[in-house]
């Protein structure tokens, strides 16, 4: 699943090719893709896109609507799950195996937005901006790593009774982060990953939040990780992927003492850590 650094890697590769474009129509060519907001669809067309951005791993479109639409703004949602990407196209492309909506752009030339998602996990909705907090997923989201202040980070993980890779995927603690960065940054810090999280004093927990905001800042000016399907906008993969720790590395020499890396499941992920530069014994 695209995690923090490979959605915002999708909107800013995204935002230059569709900015300021109006929607001249939307072919919706699977029903189930529009989670919610069907109410609105007939509102979109003549919307200008007046910023492309990200909310954890939420890809959001804001909308400007006509003079004449009894609301000044929409926004589009999109939870890209396992499988979503975006891709432009020029007018009249024809719709790819596994296109899910296109959006008609105006421009010279027009183009042709399409939302392919191999898997069909991924899903859109459609909402006045003002009701996002009212949304349950969008209210029960954590704050955004990058940010939040370190000290301000490391307080969210403390007490916590859960294992600290369990606390990092929790989104409702902060949001964004999976399995990817969690191992990264777990090694990057020296903490095992099963450690309880109120076990930790505070200035290991500020280590882990300077080392997990590192880690997705280099993620996201490598255009994040590409395991298997993940592109940006542009068709490009990631790089990050080529200069991973721990991450899918089971049973390989630790980069920094050369020891064999262990794979054990937390939280019901696996998880991959290194038993002497990550010892068990703070676990």
């Amino acid at each position: 699943m695209p995690e923090l650094p490979e959605v915002e890697t999708i909107a800013r590769t995204l935002s230059p090719q569709i900015l300021d474009r109006r929607i001249l129509s939307l072919e919706l060519l699977r029903k189930k893709t529009l989670q919610a907001g069907h109410a609105w669809l007939p509102r979109l067309q003549g919307a200008r896109i007046s910023r492309v951005h990200r909310r954890a791993k939420l890809l959001l479109l804001d909308l400007d609507l006509p003079p004449d639409a009894p609301l000044p703004r929409l926004c589009l949602l999109f939870h890209l799950k396992m499988t979503g990407s975006f891709f432009v196209h020029p007018a009249g492309a024809a719709a790819l195996k596994h296109t899910r909506i296109i959006f008609d752009l105006d421009g010279s030339p027009g183009s042709r937005l399409f939302f392919d998602d191999i898997r069909t996990f991924g899903y859109c909705r459609i909402a006045p901006p003002e009701s996002l907090p009212d949304w349950p997923f969008w209210k029960s989201l954590g704050p955004e790593p990058l940010l939040c202040p370190i000290p301000t980070l490391a307080r969210r993980f403390l007490g916590r009774a859960a294992a600290i890779k369990a606390v990092l995927l929790n989104q409702t603690v902060i949001a964004g982060i999976g399995n990817i960065y969690a191992d990264e940054a777990l090694f990057q810090a020296g903490i095992h990953p099963a450690t309880k999280a109120s076990r930790l004093p505070f200035p290991a927990l500020e280590s882990l939040a300077r080392s997990l905001q590192d880690i997705l800042i280099r993620a996201i000016a490598q255009c994040g990780s590409s395991i298997r399907d993940y592109r940006d906008a542009l068709g490009n993969a990631g790089a990050f992927q080529n200069t991973f720790a721990v991450y899918g590395r089971k049973g390989q020499a630790c980069i920094r003492c050369g020891v064999p890396l262990l794979q054990t499941r937390i939280a019901g992920r696996t998880t991959v850590y290194c038993p002497r530069c990550q010892p068990e014994t703070s676990a």
